[in-house]
């Protein structure tokens, strides 16, 4: 899936880019000018924003490949930036979001969550416990991001079998990798948002402390802090078609008087996260160090509850706590370049991260469940030199996690998990024709002791592509592949209740391995003024893994079981853009006007199954469409976002309306330049009640309403 806003230069180009980004996991500006095709007028300089040329494919010309991939630059996240990365992300297309109040909201990317989606720090996972349940946070601060990639394709090879639904990485330049320019560069932001009170504050730094010989020393530092209270909604926090349910099961019971309105409660957040690094940048690498800290206090809203005990003493109601969550992670990291002669290899790329993650679940005042994460993550990349007509990339990364929760919450139990892959991607082009090929074996391992259960996984995946250029505006891609993913330690070994999605969850320690065949068809056109790109998937799974309510209850809770059967996702995404003209108007200048839409379709359902087969919380049908003008002083936009009602559900799951959202954005450059900005966005305008059907909150909260938010940003 493409999505780029470059208007003269050919989709297929950036696609190339990211799969370079990719491997190498470092964002490198190439200061490249793009020439119209036609004499319609060039995009603004701000649209031409940073191209990288690193990684698996660096030095060759600027090409076609099969992956494909979604980049949000500075500008876009300055509009899009939320509290989590999934909210932060779930307008781009094929993406949806796990929405659990603007705590906790991991991506949803063609309708694939959880173990099967990795979120990168700089190229590493994000070493917490945010894939065991959708109420744990991502440990990475959006906030503080520099830019954001999506890529799926053969970039699962690289980054492992929990990649297998895509890879979300994110930049946010705590590494250095060269000199800023003049010695010192840095940002600040300040926002406020009127739907929940909120106010946020970043600020980052790059500075150069002095240089030796060929090397420069540079220091890195960002803070950021946001605090938020409970936010508005339209109507009751229940949906209607929930709240109907109830009344049916409770005739005669006094209407809603005490049910939550105009507010969704115990969903305020507050957070804090800084670091400090230090980078040797040469004349042929860099190396650099980085420690990291996250805080993170957030309410689970919902109206979930501590773990009962008795309901009543002698008539006396006891009163349920609500449930919030502190999130702290402390992280270190090292990464270094080499570019020199290594015999087959050009360029060696090493990263390690070691994460010491807390998150303690508490019942009012009370520590309900403790869930610890102490891990580390290590890859070491190389780049071969290729030749005229090919390149390509081999790498190896290790995994170890150590993982124990305590507490009357504990549903996973300690367990140990160490995995081991080799990988290696291939790219050859003989004229018009592009054909990449990849290969990984892993090793996976679990380890849950106190069950005297031990679970090793060999897998083995493959991909295979190739593109063609129809023409020097249309090309078409194809491709291919065969994972196989081992299961996480929640499906396996689960056992227990979980309050936070109100279900009793169990595990199958006998699930074997997930083995998924697919393929994927892209074709994009783009010439002068107008682009358009559609991507069509179809995969067929053995096995696949989910999660599902059967209809019974334990502990109060309704059982949700993990448990395996063939099943078949298929969909399509497509985006169209077109620079409609320019204008020029009083004092304003030149205004370039942009039209855009992007559709997206998943269907997801078990094979060989009688009856009722849909899988659940799979995301319906969506669209926007959005309109743009674009000058030296401000760009301004306007956007429709909408989302189908979704009646394919699984048993035991209730339909979501559909809902259309109106949405604005204002950015001003007052004194005609780009380095300080001030930002409006309007969000939900109309105020309507907006529900995610990919979230487990789906139906006992709605998205926030109407919001206002004024942001400042300053760059030097």
């Amino acid at each position: 899936m493409l999505v780029i806003s470059l208007e003269n230069t050919r989709l297929r180009t950036v696609s190339a880019l990211m799969l370079a980004s990719l491997c190498s996991g470092t964002a490198m500006a190439a200061n490249t000018t793009i020439n119209a095709a036609t004499n319609t007028a060039p995009p603004l300089e701000h649209d031409l924003e940073e191209i990288i040329v690193s990684g698996a494919f660096e030095g060759r010309k600027m090409g076609e490949t099969i992956l494909g991939a979604t980049v949000l630059t500075k500008d876009d996240l300055a509009r899009q930036t939320s509290g989590s990365i999934g909210e932060t992300l779930r307008r781009q297309p094929g993406i949806s979001s796990t929405f659990f109040g603007p705590g906790a909201s991991r991506p949803v990317i063609r309708g694939l969550g959880g173990a099967r989606i990795r979120v990168l720090d700089f190229g590493l996972g994000s070493i917490d416990a945010s894939s065991t349940s959708p109420d744990h946070a991502v440990a990475v601060e959006p906030a503080l991001a520099e830019r954001i990639e999506i890529l799926r394709g053969t970039a699962m090879l690289m980054y492992g079998s929990s990649a297998a639904g895509g890879v979300i990485n994110v930049f946010d330049g705590r590494i250095p990798p060269k000199e800023p320019e003049g010695g010192f560069n840095g940002a600040l932001r300040y926002g406020h948002s009127t739907v929940d009170n909120s106010d946020e504050a970043t600020a980052a730094f790059n500075v150069t402390l002095g240089t030796y010989s060929d090397t420069a020393i540079v220091a890195h530092g960002d803070i950021s802090w946001r605090n938020s209270s409970d936010y508005s909604i339209p109507d009751f926090a229940e949906s209607s078609t929930l709240r109907s349910l109830e009344e049916e099961a409770q005739v005669g019971a006094d209407g809603h008087e005490d049910e939550a309105f105009g507010v969704a409660e115990n969903s305020a957040t507050e957070s804090t996260a800084g670091s400090l690094g230090l980078s040797m940048v040469f004349r042929d690498g860099f190396f650099g160090i980085n420690v990291k800290k996250l805080n993170s206090q957030y309410g689970v809203p919902g109206g979930h509850s501590g773990h009962e005990g008795e309901a009543e003493t002698e008539d006396v109601e006891t009163e349920e706590e609500a449930v919030s969550i502190d999130l702290d992670q402390t992280r270190y990291d090292i990464h270094g370049e080499l570019e020199r002669n290594f015999g087959l290899f050009e360029k060696a790329k090493f990263r390690f991260g070691y994460g010491d993650y807390l998150h303690t679940e508490l019942e009012g005042e009370e520590i309900g469940t403790v869930f610890a994460n102490k891990g580390w993550e290590s890859r070491l990349d190389l780049i071969e030199k290729g030749g005229t007509n090919w390149s390509g990339a081999t790498g190896i990364q290790l995994q170890y996690r150590d993982f124990s929760a305590i507490g009357a919450e504990a549903f996973v139990p300690p367990t140990i998990s160490t995995q081991f892959g080799l990988y290696s991607v291939k790219e050859f082009s003989f004229g018009p024709w592009q054909f990449e090929f990849g290969g990984r074996y892993e090793y996976t391992k679990h380890e849950a002791d106190t069950l005297n259960l031990a679970r090793t996984f060999n897998g083995f995946s493959f991909s295979a592509g190739t593109g063609y250029d129809i023409s020097e505006e249309a090309f078409l891609g194809f491709s291919i592949y065969r994972t196989e993913r081992a299961p996480a330690t929640e499906e396996l070994f689960s056992n227990g209740p979980h309050l936070a999605t109100n279900a009793f969850e169990r595990g199958d320690s006998a699930l074997g391995l997930e083995t998924a065949l697919g393929i994927e068809a892209t074709y994009s056109y783009a010439t002068g003024p107008f682009s358009f790109v559609v991507n069509g998937f179809y995969t067929s799974y053995n096995d696949f893994i989910y999660e599902q309510e059967i209809g019974e209850e334990e502990d109060e809770l309704s059982v949700f079981q993990f448990r395996s059967a063939d099943a078949r996702y298929y969909g399509l995404e497509t985006q169209i853009k077109t620079h409609v003209g320019t204008s020029a108007i009083g004092g304003l200048g030149e205004i370039d006007w942009h039209l855009d839409g992007q559709l997206d379709l998943v269907r997801a359902s078990l094979r060989n199954v009688s009856g009722d087969s849909d899988l659940p919380r799979i995301p319906p049908l969506s669209g926007l469409l959005g309109f743009e003008a674009k000058a030296e002083l401000f760009d301004l936009r306007t956007e429709l976002e909408y989302s189908a009602a979704q009646n394919k559900i699984a048993p035991f799951e209730l339909a979501t309306k559909s809902y259309l959202l109106w949405n604005a954005y204002l950015t001003l450059r007052p004194f005609q330049q780009k380095n300080l900005a001030i930002e409006l966005r309007g969000s939900n305008l109309t105020n309507k009640d907006a529900r995610q059907h990919t979230s487990f909150l789906k139906d006992l909260i709605p998205m926030p309403g109407r919001n206002i938010k004024v942001s400042l940003r300053a760059e030097f």
